[in-house]
């Protein structure tokens, strides 16, 4: 059996203005002034304590922020994340000849409320996020507890989608096939450096897994 595991933001989702707006509203909250948005993007993949800190905040006072974060995130993500065009369908079409999980930097137990929220929870195993690690991606420990949490022992037919080099190398770790897509925060050039092969969309990554699976 095929397994398929799939990174949220950029990859299936794009929740881009509520994250950029949630960061702008735990910099007010704190009376600070917010990087540029520009600045945060290129971040957007990261956890949030790794990005806070890399945007500057204080270590002792990026837990502060990011609860502030969480704080906002949870009255605005419903109402203002998407599906990445074709994602939807590349979910349905993968559930026909796999089985599938997602891997993610986001924590799990919102990530999991807004899956339910749009329908395609039902379709996957496993859902692991930030607080259910200690190491999250680029290490391979999301990966390989997802696995382990599907009972899956093997390693021949496992692939991981995703749009940044965190996925990528994460995968590689864990000694299973990556596929990075363009359709979220990484550059082609930048997936052509980690990512085993590059595809424009998940629409067009399940297609190629599928076409694996047949030969």
């Amino acid at each position: 059996m095929t397994t398929i595991l799939f990174d949220l933001d950029g990859t299936l989702l794009d929740s881009t203005e509520a994250i950029l707006l949630c960061f702008e509203d735990a910099y007010n909250d704190f009376d600070f002034i917010a990087p540029a948005r520009e600045k945060i993007k290129v971040l957007i993949g990261h956890p949030l304590d790794y990005m806070f800190l890399h945007l500057g905040v204080e270590e002792d006072r990026v837990w502060d922020f990011v609860d502030r974060y969480k704080f906002h995130y949870r009255k605005r993500s419903k109402q203002m994340t998407y599906f990445l065009p074709g994602a939807k369908e590349s979910i349905l079409e993968a559930s026909t000849f796999a089985r599938l999980g997602i891997v993610t930097t986001k924590t799990g137990s919102y990530s999991i409320a807004l899956l339910e929220h749009m329908g395609v929870m039902k379709y996957f195993d496993v859902l692991i996020g930030r607080e259910d690690v200690t190491h999250p991606k680029p290490h391979s420990e999301p990966i390989i507890k997802a696995l382990h949490k599907m009972n899956i022992k093997h390693k021949e037919s496992i692939w991981m989608i995703g749009d940044t080099c965190l996925d990528a190398v994460s995968a590689k770790d864990a000694d299973i096939s990556s596929i990075g897509v363009t359709c979220g925060y990484g550059s082609k050039e930048q997936l052509q450096r980690c990512a085993d092969i590059v595809m424009v969309d998940t629409k067009s990554a399940v297609k190629y897994i599928k076409k694996q699976t047949k030969l």
